[in-house]
């Protein structure tokens, strides 16, 4: 039996953090391979180039026809970090109303709103899992709807 994206995740984070010499940079290839893996079509680059309200993580894209889409964007802290206190520093502040589809995480826990526009208008979703174990409930319907393709 294969194991899941998110299994395979969990146990590259905790080799990770097993190592005691681990930083937030540390785990972004496992978020990344984690991202593509539960959406085949997309592609999330590390250290994108810069937008105009900052420089999140990751950007999300998928391709089509007319060239690559961005369709979210992530920004990632150190493991263990308070993401209550970061969703009110002055960066998410800037973020936040201009990255509709912003994930923050400490690569253990998952916040942000995504938003998917529809012929009939736009829904919204929170995401707010504090643990990998609330993921494949939470984190994967979310990212898996975000990346859809529309």
């Amino acid at each position: 039996m294969t194991a899941s994206p998110i299994d395979v995740y969990r146990r590259q984070i905790e080799k990770e953090l097993q190592a005691g010499n681990a930083t937030e940079h540390t785990h972004r290839p496992a978020l990344k391979t984690l991202l593509e893996a539960l959406a085949p079509k997309v592609t999330a680059t590390n250290e994108p180039k810069r937008v105009e309200c900052g420089a999140p993580d990751y950007a999300v894209t998928e391709k089509r026809a007319h060239g690559p889409v961005t369709i979210g964007h992530l920004e990632a802290k150190d493991v263990g970090k308070d993401l209550d206190e970061i969703e009110k520093s002055e960066q998410m502040k800037r973020y936040l109303p201009a990255l509709p589809n912003l994930i923050l995480t400490d690569h253990l826990g998952f916040r942000g709103s995504i938003a998917i526009s529809t012929s009939s208008g736009s829904v919204s979703w929170p995401l707010r899992s504090r643990k990998t174990a609330a993921l494949p409930s939470a984190l994967r319907l979310r990212l898996t709807m975000l990346f859809a393709k529309r």
